[in-house]
């Protein structure tokens, strides 16, 4: 009678697995030709081919026509899309040149993060909101994506010019500040107390720092003999090097993972470790194509995060939320970016490349909607606008030029300024 109970069970459990493998490959084959005619669509028009991903997966989403079911698997996967994005920017990684701008990534990064808290607390306390969800909110805000605003750095060829390098600055100090922000969120809600808060956020910090120092001694030493060894045996054929820069990317990232820290800083500094070598570059290039369409699925699923009716229901209130975000969040910056010396030109530009909300608040506002920090209108306020937000990026970067031939004739920067600036700031 127990084994065929047993047999039951098994047979169950394997039907139950067949059917979630044939739906999410089901789902998956959907989001990437969905994504694949929203690219070329935009192409066609001369328009970013991310901006076609996030439509895209905005009409087959639950808010769209719900072509996909299982939104979880699909987003699981698609979170590769980033792991792989930060690997291939650390490959490019110059600790040259970050060095040049690191008081205004590291200090200016901070500086942001806590003047977005402040004000916004400060401003629900005024209109008689909660100080607590204000400061949240704060949080939120100071957070820009990652992903998406190094994809368009990429595809504008700006990495490597001056502001491209205080904004990838800034974004690295974001992603290294959200252990400490996520230790954050109890306090807030009152469900740790502040001292065991402050413990918490203190413990983050030592691991991030323990982690960072492993991964420098590591990088001189053993991961230089990995590289040549993977060279030596891989001469026939790239796909064993391909593999193992995928598995070194992954294996990295996962430990950062497990020890509170997140996927994005362990992914990234994989990369860094690659760059010190002369294999950087090889491995760049083994690696572009997976980036790229992983980059490609986690765009679309992002877009599928999007709630069609819902924003039809409130597009006046979402459409007021986005601009005031986008302009709050180019000023704050642009005057933090000044702050340090840096031209009229340059602070504009990376307050304009970091005007988005990123990718981490999806995360952030499940976290905190779980322990009840925020109630369920604020919650699908911020998703909304958080959403809508990551669609204008585009619009966003496409004005770039605009702005900047705008601001040359209304002489509010000059056209050499970034070349003065990197002699200025070199020196």
């Amino acid at each position: 009678m127990e084994l065929k109970y047993l047999d039951i069970s098994l047979k169950s459990y394997i039907d139950l697995l067949n059917v979630n493998y044939c739906r999410l490959i089901s789902d998956l084959v959907v989001v990437i030709v969905s994504a694949t005619c929203g690219g070329i669509a935009f192409a066609c028009l001369g328009q970013p081919v991310i901006t076609g991903y996030l439509l895209a997966g905005s009409i087959i989403g639950p808010g769209g026509f719900s072509f996909v079911s299982e939104m979880v698997q699909v987003e699981t996967v698609a979170q590769f899309g980033v792991i792989f994005l930060l690997f291939a920017l650390g490959l490019e990684f110059s600790t040259a040149k970050l060095r040049v701008v690191r008081a205004v990534a590291v200090l200016g990064g901070l500086l942001q993060i806590i003047l977005f808290m402040l004000l916004c607390g400060i401003s629900a306390t005024l209109c008689g909101g909660k100080t607590k969800e204000g400061v949240f909110v704060g949080v939120l805000l100071s957070m820009s994506s990652t992903a998406v605003v190094l994809k368009f750095l990429m595809e504008r060829n700006s990495i490597n010019a001056l502001h491209g390098q205080v904004t990838v600055g800034t974004l690295i100090l974001q992603d290294c500040a959200v252990g400490l922000l996520f230790a954050l969120l109890p306090i807030l809600s009152g469900t740790s107390g502040l001292l065991h808060g402050v413990a918490s956020m203190a413990k983050s910090l030592v691991v991030l720092i323990t982690f960072l120092a492993i991964l420098s001694i590591l990088s001189r030493t053993g991961v230089p003999w990995f590289l040549k060894l993977m060279i030596s045996l891989s001469s026939q054929t790239n796909e064993l090097y391909q593999l193992a820069a995928v598995a070194f990317c992954l294996l990295f990232a996962w430990c950062s993972d497990k020890l509170g820290l997140s996927l994005e800083l362990g992914s990234f500094a994989a990369g860094v470790m690659i760059s010190t070598t002369d294999l950087a570059q090889h491995t760049l290039e083994q690696i572009e194509p997976i980036r790229n369409f992983f980059a490609a699925l986690f765009l679309a699923s992002i877009g599928m995060l999007i709630n069609v009716h819902f924003l039809w229901n409130h597009v006046d209130i979402l459409l007021a939320a986005v601009i005031l975000v986008i302009t709050i969040k180019t000023f704050i910056v642009a005057v933090v970016v000044k702050g340090f010396g840096y031209s009229n030109k340059t602070s504009l530009l990376v307050g304009m490349s970091l005007a988005q909300i990123g990718e981490f608040a999806f995360v952030l506002l499940s976290r905190a909607s779980s322990i009840h920090l925020i109630e369920g209108k604020l919650y699908l306020l911020l998703l909304g606008t958080t959403a809508l937000s990551l669609v204008t990026t585009p619009l966003l970067f496409k004005m770039i030029p605009a702005v900047v031939h705008l601001g040359v004739l209304l002489r509010w920067f000059s056209v050499d300024s970034n070349q003065v600036e990197v002699h200025v700031h070199i020196s």
